[in-house]
């Protein structure tokens, strides 16, 4: 007979327990409506404003707002049922409470009906202009993206493109020390984002200070793909992107080894990449630097939830190379718009109250005007990478999968590696991250910064007479025990950036210092146009 499947349920003493709890809850804050009892405080942000206590009506509506999602969460962290399914369940609870919270709603928000008081409704008429200019865009917006231009004020570094091809454009950039070190750096950001935020500002990039710091840095800036690349596959990134940026920057360089870095997914190419490498018998790395990158897909936090057997089956029936339409494209909004609802509040309902309900339009902000300049990906790329990391994680086992036509495995990369990991990453737990060190096989060194996937890498160090911002653990020692929280038990916090520690570290494999070219290129890869190039600047 076949066994029937566990519906999740809470347990009855559990369920009692909280309905008990709510009630007793309800009734204080009935009894302090009615000037029983006094209010508790609202202590939640988007209630700050002096309208959510103006009337006692609107604080107890208010307050049982929040009463009602906590016990709902409550619920959801009760529910008996494997992991995977207790994390959706408290997800899908977590989106519902955000989505019905009164600041949401004009009827429902003091604040907003103030403001259209006082303006006699030309708060509302901004709000529907920048409603309407939304629809068009296809996103809430997050910034004014008017501030911003790809090469004019974001993304300025001086450099040229001196390669191309379908996939990425190789930009080297123009040194700023009169001799530079021998062996130069890669850089390979990932391919669902633009480049250019390792190179938003001046001040904050990250591209910028490894130039100044006397690096020859080589930057990949992937195509934004169309129709016409639609069909191309983890391998063909892999081979044409990575590994081909790795024999530009050794062509043009002259040098048989160069440094790498990886970002996020680029770092997951990169890696794969130099494990293709390795299996050919050729180790291309100095040194590799891994920035909030998964190899080990063990267990990657909120992201899971979107992966099982049964997703991975449907984008490959839609969107892969076996789809009965062909290979289609996964387009940049769709992935923008999943990332955003990791932080529902802070990426989403705070800019339709903003933007929307009070008329406010969205300040200028670099990295989020990045944020929202999605791009798209192929979809049997995509496919391939979700099948085989997040659902099967193979690519950590040695000899398990296939890449480029070699047996790939990690274990084969003999470079110095410099892990990173962001403490309050949402996208790679800084958990995850670490698992690295006990995949790699050569001489490693783990940090760990603060903040979360984006600044915590864009840290950089302060201006002479400012103070330092945020902070970072480095370890005692070379120790990197397989427990992270057991070396976090034994790191040290250090104020201010980790850049200076990556760029000594790097120092050390990067050769001897030489005069600084002249010209960009070679004479097999000449300069073909200024960065940021072409390929930055096309829209998905």
């Amino acid at each position: 007979m076949q066994q029937v499947a566990q519906l999740p349920q809470i347990s009855p003493l559990t369920l009692a327990e909280l309905q008990a709890g709510y009630l007793q809850q309800a009734t204080a804050l009935w009894n302090a409506s009615l000037g029983q009892a006094e209010a508790p405080a609202l202590g939640d942000r988007r209630f700050a404003a002096p309208e959510w206590r103006s009337s006692p009506a609107t604080h107890f509506m208010t307050q049982l707002y929040l009463l009602n999602g906590r016990t709902l969460q409550q619920m959801a962290a009760a529910v008996e049922a494997d992991d995977k399914t207790k994390a959706r369940i408290r997800f899908a609870v977590q989106q519902f409470v955000d989505a019905v919270s009164p600041s949401n709603y004009l009827a429902l928000n003091p604040e907003a009906q103030k403001l259209a008081l006082d303006s006699q409704g030309e708060t509302l008429t901004r709000g529907l202009q920048q409603l309407w200019g939304d629809l068009q865009r296809g996103h809430v917006s997050q910034t004014d993206e008017s501030a911003f231009e790809v090469g004019k004020n974001v993304a300025t570094t001086a450099g040229h493109v001196v390669y191309e091809n379908d996939l990425f454009q190789l930009i080297e950039y123009a040194p700023l020390t009169a001799q530079v070190k021998a062996r130069p750096l890669l850089m390979v950001p990932p391919c669902i984002n633009k480049y250019y935020i390792l190179d938003l500002q001046p001040d904050n990039s990250l591209i910028r200070y490894a130039v100044a710091e006397g690096n020859r840095v080589f930057v990949v800036s992937w195509r934004n793909p169309d129709e016409s690349v639609k069909h191309l596959g983890w391998d063909d990134y892999v081979e044409q992107g990575a590994i081909q940026a790795v024999r530009v920057a050794q062509d043009i360089s002259g040098q048989a080894q160069i440094n790498t870095l990886g970002f996020c997914v680029g770092g997951t190419l990169l890696a794969t990449g130099l494990a293709v490498l390795a299996a050919r018998g050729e180790q291309a790395a100095a040194s590799l630097t891994l920035l909030t990158t998964l190899l080990d897909f063990e267990d990657n936090g909120v992201l899971d939830i979107f992966v099982d057997e049964a997703s991975v089956r449907l984008r490959e029936a839609t969107i892969g190379p076996d789809a009965p339409k062909g290979p289609q494209l996964l387009h940049g909004q769709e992935l923008a718009t999943t990332f955003s609802f990791l932080r529902p509040n802070d990426l989403v309902w705070n800019y339709v109250v903003g933007n929307y309900l009070k008329g406010e339009a969205p300040p200028p902000f670099d990295l989020l005007y990045w944020n929202g300049d999605s791009t798209n990906l192929p979809g049997p790329m995509y496919c391939w990478y979700l099948r085989h990391t997040y659902l099967q994680n193979e690519l950590k086992a040695p000899g398990r999968l296939t890449v480029c036509g070699e047996k790939l495995d990690l274990t084969l990369i003999e470079a110095p590696v410099y892990i990173y990991g962001s403490r309050e990453d949402h996208i790679v737990p800084w958990h995850a991250a670490y698992r690295s060190t006990q995949l790699m096989k050569g001489k490693k060194r783990f940090v760990l910064g603060a903040s979360g996937h984006i600044a915590g890498v864009i840290n950089p160090p302060p201006k002479p007479g400012k103070p330092p911002k945020r902070s970072h653990w480095i370890g005692k020692g070379a120790a990197l025990p397989a427990d992270a929280d057991a070396w976090l038990a034994g790191a040290t916090e250090h104020a201010g950036s980790w850049w200076p520690d990556w760029s000594a570290w790097l120092a050390s494999h990067a050769g001897a210092a030489k005069a600084a070219p002249k010209a960009p290129g070679s004479r097999k890869f000449k300069a073909i146009e200024p960065a940021p190039g072409r390929y930055v600047k096309v829209k998905a």
